[in-house]
């Protein structure tokens, strides 16, 4: 194949530190400030549109040259290479310096200062709509490059962001998945607003206003108020009866509702009136000063277990699973949050009429339920054993109707009801629109089965209900939260659906929209499919100029599983509309490609081993029909983050499989700040964007070695994290961001060969695994170089405590990457590194100690770990924990004392060791106590006895959400 491709800008530059900025911004947890996109529809894992917009573009647009700006002579966007990157900037609603934005906030912060504005001087990327002259000279651009207006095309689109920002700039797109609910999203998200804008909009809302009234005026008796108030939330605890007693045991971990000072209130638990044992406990409310903490903390469940309030006795965890599984675990009512006609939020004891109201809803929904079973009212399906649904299976979710109790389920039965009677009105009043408002207003079904379930939750922290979905998984609640049904929980599911539809087509309509000159509106086209990325049907060979995909993320998340929660009640809706999208009773999980080892239960201890085979064929399949659609000079653009090494080997070795070379790779900081803030977690905040070409296949070559490479490799992998660093990349990020180089250089070498011959002693194909060992190494080099400078030399075990530290930012990570670290710091395992107390084991993940958890007796004294009478250590790090020990436990003055008998205090490894840790352990506070007590020892032992060392500043977990809050403005 002739080598005809124009050279993207993405394969040269990507503005890392611009995107990473403007990513976080868009992720930021405030209501109101991030795209309604998301609040649309729950789907999982989006990208931010600023990051996709950029690589959707970033991989068409050429890169500059002379050429270029001569064949444009009036443009100024062209004139320089200068002028064109900042123009990507300008097309992706980058209107400031956003590095500049973040220094101002970040000294704010530091001055205790509060900033008037948002500190950046311009809106949140996504929100500013680009000119119609931009997208006109985009066009000709692109066209000059690429012959034609190119396609973009998204085989795994998931919730949309990247099909949508294509389509907003007016580049024609096709968006596919796999999923019969993420299929509605796009076309809920990204077509219907496209194609009919704003317009619907008040179609929406007049027939939106009647579908609400009609499920009021049926579910009013249900739900009754006391005189000017409005509920808030109906606070439940899942109950079973007391295996000695018989009286039913709510199941709280607390009795909690608020904790705010001055405000606080909670429930008091009764469980007898007048010397009378009551068969079900009744619950008052108690309000401020009237709290007891001490009783207000207390529960009857922790971990999994209860206490019989009756008794006193333990509850064991196996006969309340066992009592879920045999449908005798029942719910209790026990508070009720309100809103009083003064406005005030309070909370109130269950009434009778509250308790009335419930077995009345039960009652209808008994008389109803054989009908609307029949006619596609309610889900009659069963939950499947899975990886994700085996945790509400245990607790006697068998059935999808189980996750709601039975008023509940009559809420969302009554929706459907109405729902289908409105139809034939809709259908007659709008005629060929009918479709497209009766899809959106189909919408508001799913904002309301995730916020109404018996896995939504009350955040007494936020005073507000969680949603099912505030995590991706089923994780089973203890006490849960029910929205008001008849008066509140579908007008606003109608003012999420009106506002997050009016703020979509609107953005669209704004970009390009037609200047003075009184252009032609822009047109827009997008195709939406569902079904295997593996068999785009429809799409010719060689029709797409960029195929552009942020896939399934390995085990990250199972999307089908979770699906179903919404396919089971949606196909009954959405799926009487678009009925090729939900063909199957539950979404499809055999062809769906994720890393799912409940798929392969049955074989036992090769289960995981199959998980991963089965996700590498269904990647190499989707890789390898990207390559079939692609142009000859088209590009494959690949988002993906995962911190563990052997997703990107299956992701890798999937790539190279079906004949791709990764030309360039980007990090870009994707997710929100407010997590990364968190003392014990380490996940990845980066999305490595890899850019892909088709492999030009070179004839006689001899066969190429991973020895042949590993000079290559390694210096890929140096120059990319030198680089990266001073982007802003760091942590686990920064280990990332050289996965791409790595594979790059393997692709560009493919096929390559391990050095280590199988069991036959024949060649075998290199796993990309391997090849990461060696960029990890490289990291490994250049963070201990930053850390305690090149002269200094400590043993392994203390380079991994260092390491640990400085690359995952958190005690505990994953056992994975523990052993793949401690492989590349010096061959060590993570077994050793257990008897040597330096990290515990569990679940799948480790967790440093604590200097008090590494104690030794005096019998172990030829081991390693934390010894204050020890002549000697056999690693630094033992010497520095028993340091910091004996300050925690007998204070400084004898922590100097053992320093001054060891002569640490001019010793060259324990001072680099020191200022290694201070460096490398997180020095966060909140509320004016070190998050990680470790870094609040190593400030006060240096502030006291070791000037030389240099102290970072510390931040303040406080003020850091304060700022945040700016945003808000």
């Amino acid at each position: 194949m002739t080598d005809i491709r124009p050279r993207v800008l993405s394969e040269d530059w990507l503005p890392v530190a611009e995107l990473g900025i403007e990513s976080r911004r868009e992720a930021l947890p405030i209501p109101g400030q991030f795209p309604k996109l998301k609040t649309l529809h729950v789907w999982w894992a989006r990208r931010p549109l600023v990051a996709s917009a950029a690589v959707v573009i970033a991989g068409l647009m050429p890169t500059w040259s002379q050429e270029l700006a001569d064949a444009f002579p009036a443009a100024n966007e062209l004139r320089s290479e200068t002028a064109y990157r900042r123009w990507l900037l300008r097309l992706v609603g980058i209107w400031g310096d956003p590095v500049l934005g973040r220094k101002r906030l970040d000294d704010a912060k530091a001055a205790g200062v509060k900033l008037q504005d948002n500190g950046y001087g311009y809106k949140q990327a996504f929100r500013n709509a680009i000119a119609r002259e931009d997208v006109d000279l985009l066009h000709k651009v692109l066209i000059r490059t690429w012959g034609e207006l190119p396609v973009v095309a998204d085989p795994t689109a998931g919730g949309g962001s990247i099909p949508w920002t294509a389509v907003r700039l007016g580049l024609p797109a096709v968006a596919n998945d796999l999923n019969g609910v993420a299929a509605s999203v796009l076309r809920a998200g990204v077509k219907i607003p496209v194609d009919r804008g704003t317009v619907l909009g008040t179609h929406l809302k007049k027939w939106g206003g009647v579908l609400v009234d009609r499920v009021k005026n049926s579910l009013v008796p249900y739900f009754p108020l006391n005189s000017g108030e409005s509920v808030i939330a109906y606070i439940w605890a899942n109950a079973v009866a007391c295996p000695r007693t018989g009286r039913i045991v709510p199941l709280m971990p607390d009795k909690w509702l608020r904790k705010d000072k001055g405000k606080e209130a909670a429930v008091r638990m009764i469980v007898e009136v007048d010397g009378i044992d009551l068969q079900e406990p009744k619950f008052e409310v108690v309000l401020g000063g009237d709290v007891d903490r001490v009783d207000a903390s207390s529960g009857t469940s922790r971990r999994g277990k209860a206490v019989s309030p009756y008794d006193n006795l333990i509850i064991e965890s196996d006969y309340i699973k066992s009592e879920a599984q045999a449908g005798r675990m029942t719910q209790v009512l026990y508070a009720v949050a309100i809103r009083t006609s003064t406005g005030e939020k309070t909370f109130r004891a269950p009434t009778s009429a509250d308790l009335a109201a419930v077995r009345d809803a039960k009652y209808r929904l008994d008389e109803v339920s054989e009908r609307w079973f029949a006619n596609g009212n309610l889900p009659s399906e069963e939950v499947p054993e899975g990886d994700k649904t085996n945790e509400p299976r245990s607790f006697g979710m068998s059935t999808w109707l189980n996750f709601f109790t039975p008023r509940q389920a009559l809420v969302h039965g009554t929706f459907c009801e109405e729902f289908h009677k409105l139809v034939p009105e809709i259908e007659k009043d709008l005629g060929e629109l009918a479709s497209e408002v009766l899809f959106e207003l189909a919408l508001m079904q799913g904002k309301a089965l995730n916020w109404n379930a018996r896995l939504s939750s009350w955040d007494v922290s936020r005073q507000k209900i969680r949603s099912v979905f505030d995590q991706h998984n089923f994780a089973f609640k203890w006490t849960f939260a029910e929205f008001e049904g008849a008066t509140a929980l579908y007008p606003w599911c109608l003012d999420q659906l009106t506002d997050a539809y009016g703020e979509i087509a609107r953005l669209v309509e704004e970009t390009g929209a037609p200047g003075i000159s009184g252009e032609a509106p822009l047109e827009r086209r997008t195709t939406i499919l569902q079904g295997s990325g593996a068999d785009l049907q429809g799409i010719g060979d060689g029709t797409i100029a960029h195929v552009c995909m942020d896939p399934p993320y390995y085990n990250n998340v199972m999307y089908a599983e979770l699906a179903d929660f919404f396919y089971v009640w949606e196909k009954r809706t959405l799926g009487r509309l678009q009925p090729d999208f939900f063909r199957d009773e539950l979404t499809d999980k055999d062809n769906e490609a994720v890393t799912n080892p409940a798929r392969f239960a049955s074989m036992g201890k090769r289960k995981n081993e199959l998980a991963d085979l089965d996700y590498e064929t269904k990647m190499t399949a989707i890789f390898s029909e990207s390559r079939r659609v692609l142009r000859d000079d088209g590009v494959l653009s690949v988002m993906f983050t995962h911190k563990k090494a052997k997703a990107w080997d299956t992701l890798g070795m999937g790539l190279l499989q079906a004949g791709f070379t990764i030309e360039a790779s980007w990090p870009i900081n994707t997710e929100s700040e407010q997590s990364r803030h968190q003392a014990n977690m380490n996940s990845a905040a980066s999305t490595i964007m890899l850019v892909c070409r088709k492999r030009n296949y070179e004839q006689g070559r001899g066969r190429v070695y991973l020895d042949d490479i590993e000079g290559e490799i390694r210096d890929a992998a140096r120059t990319a994290a030198t680089r990266f660093q001073c982007d802003g990349i760091d942590g686990v990020d920064l280990l990332l961001s050289t996965y791409g180089p790595t594979l790059s250089v393997i692709s560009h070498n493919w096929p390559v060969y391990s050095s280590v011959p199988n069991s036959e002693g024949r060649d075998q194909l290199l796993r990309p695994e391997d090849a990461l060992d060696l960029a990890r190494e490289e990291v490994v080099r250049l963070r201990r170089t930053r850390l305690i400078g090149k002269a200094a030399s400590v043993d392994d075990v203390t380079d991994f405590v260092l390491l640990a530290w400085d690359i995952f930012r958190a005690r505990e990570f994953p056992y994975d990457t523990a052993r793949l670290l401690a492989l590349a710091v010096g061959g060590l395992d993570v077994e050793y590194l257990q008897r040597a107390k330096v990290l515990k084991k569990a679940s799948g993940k480790v967790s440093l100690l604590r200097p008090g958890d590494r104690i030794r007796r005096e019998s172990d004294s030829d081991l390693p770990g934390v010894r204050p009478e020890a002549s000697k250590f056999a690693f630094v790090i033992d010497a520095v924990d028993t340091a910091l020990y004996i300050a925690d436990v007998d204070g400084m003055p004898a922590a100097k004392r053992f320093l001054d008998r060891h002569g640490y205090i001019s010793d060259g490894g324990f001072l680099a060791t020191v200022q290694g840790l201070v460096n490398a352990i997180p020095r966060t506070k909140a509320k004016g106590a070190w998050v990680i007590p470790e870094a609040g020892l190593l400030d006060t032992l240096c502030t006291l006895y070791f000037p030389t060392i240099t102290l970072p500043e510390a931040e303040d977990l406080a003020v850091a959400a304060e700022q945040g809050s700016l945003f808000e403005a």
